[in-house]
């Protein structure tokens, strides 16, 4: 059970992700040395504030969107050996609570990818809120996770020869976020 806590200055209210102005990200280890650094294009969601002050959250991202600037890789990606976005379109989380750890919070939630739901906790920075430019105000979000990708039903193995994978089990998912609050 997560004890429900209420983020400072945000209203009460659905706040819709901006796309626009947000970014969900991703980074891979590659063949052991490097890493690869990628980002969904198509993607929504929103912090809904209820009136005692308790948010949560629901997202959803396009897998097909994926880009790594590589348009190789990234069909690969798209592909069975991966994310099969053709049978598995979207990725979705769901908060199931809120709570502070020192200045920060942790929001745990369900994220679905490749059919497979976990539990994930996302490190978060509550970036605060602006008047914004004339379409009401804004709040800002910063937040992080690492899964493992075997976890959720991806486990291609690319083995190289001297040891170790082409591609690493832990992928950090990086998300910064600006919603508005709806009217």
């Amino acid at each position: 059970m997560t004890t429900a806590i209420a983020l400072p200055t945000l209203t009460t209210g659905t706040w819709a992700i901006d796309p626009s102005h947000s970014t969900v990200g991703f980074s891979v280890r590659h063949l052991m040395v490097s890493k690869v650094r990628g980002r969904f294009q198509d993607f929504s969601g929103a912090i809904t504030v209820a009136e005692d002050g308790t948010p949560s959250v629901s997202a959803e991202i396009k897998v097909a969107s994926i880009t790594t600037d590589n348009e190789q890789r990234d069909n690969h990606l798209r592909a069975a050996d991966f994310f099969d976005a053709e049978q598995f379109p979207t990725a979705t989380f769901t908060s199931t609570g809120v709570r502070a750890k020192g200045e920060d919070f942790v929001v745990d939630g369900d994220f679905t990818l490749h059919g497979v739901t976990r539990p994930v906790e996302l490190k978060l920075e509550f970036n605060g809120v602006n008047p914004g430019m004339g379409h009401g105000p804004v709040a800002g979000f910063e937040a992080s996770t690492v899964i493992n990708r075997k976890d959720f039903g991806i486990s291609i193995d690319m083995p190289l020869e001297g040891g170790g994978a082409v591609v690493g089990d832990k992928i950090t998912i990086t998300l910064e976020i600006e919603a508005g609050l709806q009217a």
